[in-house]
């Protein structure tokens, strides 16, 4: 396991930057409204050979509502992870009466520590000498929005790091998790590590950004990628934090192996709900329609049918969705949706063979031939699958403009017919025997 580096400090101090400036990539929200970051925060960081897992928590306040008070808990339980905590502070401000009882925890988990004072760029440098009251050694100066300093400070992070030996063909298969806001996202994700990894509340939003979290299942690997609540475009604020927020989530199912659509079991399917999922659908990513808050639905007989029909009905697009219906608050059904994320991982990575697809659709030709257009009928010579994550599939005719959309979209029944592509769109594309 890569060693784990956790970065604590009061709100605003310049944390998400820092972890921006490792990384080198925008992982975190960046905003001067302090507490923006509220949950914890993953990146795969390497430096000079050594890989280790960077964490950013939300910044430590002594505020005594609920969210303030998770913020805390997470902070902290992410200091009991680490191997290394960089404790961030600002030179601007000077030592506060934070920071002393900040270090007063950090010294009590008996971790090693990099104290760091940031924004040295532009400030007066004589304020560091304050930093060494906290009496945790010598302070290292760093600029994380202009990257000075910050070498030396990973330096000191890692002098105890092993080198790394990973062959990069081990990659675990990451999974994000997309819905609307309250739909339980969060709530699946703590269920699914078996701890609270991600602050739940009741309170819309309470998620900004889309945040990464290795697990383990069954010796198998996989990265959780929890994102933001997607509201409608119209509702939000394009001066706020969630527009932001809302663009990591959809850049999030961009870089996913898998996505899960969370909806809500006890709601009727949303104009929404059918948005996201054209979204996912769009991207070309398998994905599972997640039905949260099983428990709570009101059961008799063929209700799981009944919600299978609304799926179809609003899902028309995407006619090969598999759901699994599940419960975040009981645990219900919960190994469920690894296993469905690796099945439909499974589908979408599945080659078919030259031989076997020609053979396929010679027999689709065969029982149902194109409809002639203009006195002119479409003939397919063969076809090929020259791509997978989504299936692709290229078919050599006489002329593109001959195949009628429905006529496409019979071929691609016959070959999921054929072959199991549940869960995963695929692309079917007409080329002359010219073209390329």
């Amino acid at each position: 396991m890569k060693p784990i580096v956790a970065i604590v400090g009061r709100p605003n101090v310049g944390k998400s930057t820092l972890i921006n400036r490792i990384s080198g990539r925008r992982v975190a929200i960046v905003d001067d409204m302090p507490g923006v970051t509220r949950d914890r925060l993953y990146a795969d960081c390497e430096w000079c050979g050594k890989e280790f897992t960077l964490i950013d928590t939300g910044g430590i306040d002594e505020s005594a509502d609920d969210i303030s008070r998770s913020v805390k808990r997470q902070a902290l339980d992410a200091v009991e992870l680490a191997s290394v905590v960089i404790f961030v502070t600002d030179v601007k401000q000077g030592v506060m009466p934070g920071d002393t009882d900040i270090a007063e925890i950090l010294r009590k988990h008996n971790k090693p520590i990099v104290l760091v004072v940031n924004k040295a760029d532009s400030a007066n440098r004589d304020n560091v000498y304050d930093f060494y009251g906290l009496g945790l050694g010598e302070p290292i100066l760093v600029s994380a929005e202009h990257g000075s300093g910050v070498g030396d400070m990973l330096d000191e992070v890692c002098k105890g790091f092993p080198m790394s030996d990973r062959d990069g063909t081990d990659k675990p298969l990451s999974i994000a998790l997309v819905g609307k806001p309250n739909v339980g996202k969060s709530s699946l994700v703590n269920k699914l590590l078996g701890y609270e990894r991600s602050i739940v509340s009741d309170v819309a939003g309470t998620t900004r950004d889309a945040i990464d979290t290795p697990f383990t299942v069954n010796g198998k690997e996989y990265i959780l990628i929890d994102t933001a609540g997607m509201r409608r475009k119209r509702d939000i604020d394009a001066r706020s934090v969630e527009k932001y927020s809302v663009m990591r989530s959809i850049a999030a199912v961009k870089r996913a192996d898998v996505v899960l659509i969370v909806t809500d079991a006890t709601q009727p399917i949303s104009e929404q709900d059918e948005k996201i999922a054209g979204l996912v659908h769009e991207s070309g990513k398998p994905s599972v329609v997640v039905l949260n808050k099983w428990d709570a639905v009101e059961k008799s007989t063929g209700t799981l049918e009944s919600k299978t029909d609304e799926l179809k009905e609003h899902l028309a697009f995407m006619s090969y969705f598999t759901s699994v219906s599940v419960s975040a608050l009981t645990g219900q059904r919960i190994q469920k949706l690894t296993e469905a994320a690796d099945k439909v991982w499974e589908n979408a990575s599945r080659r078919i063979s030259t031989g076997l697809l020609n053979d396929l659709v010679s027999q689709a030709v065969s029982a149902t031939e194109p409809t002639a257009r203009k006195g002119r009928k479409a003939k397919i010579y063969y076809v090929s699958q020259p791509g997978v994550c989504p299936p692709m599939f290229v078919f050599k005719v006489n002329d593109p403009r001959l195949i009628h959309f429905s006529y496409e979209r019979y071929l691609e029944n016959a070959i999921r017919r054929a072959f199991d592509f549940t869960g995963t769109p695929m692309t079917l594309k007409f080329s002359g025997r010219g073209e390329q």
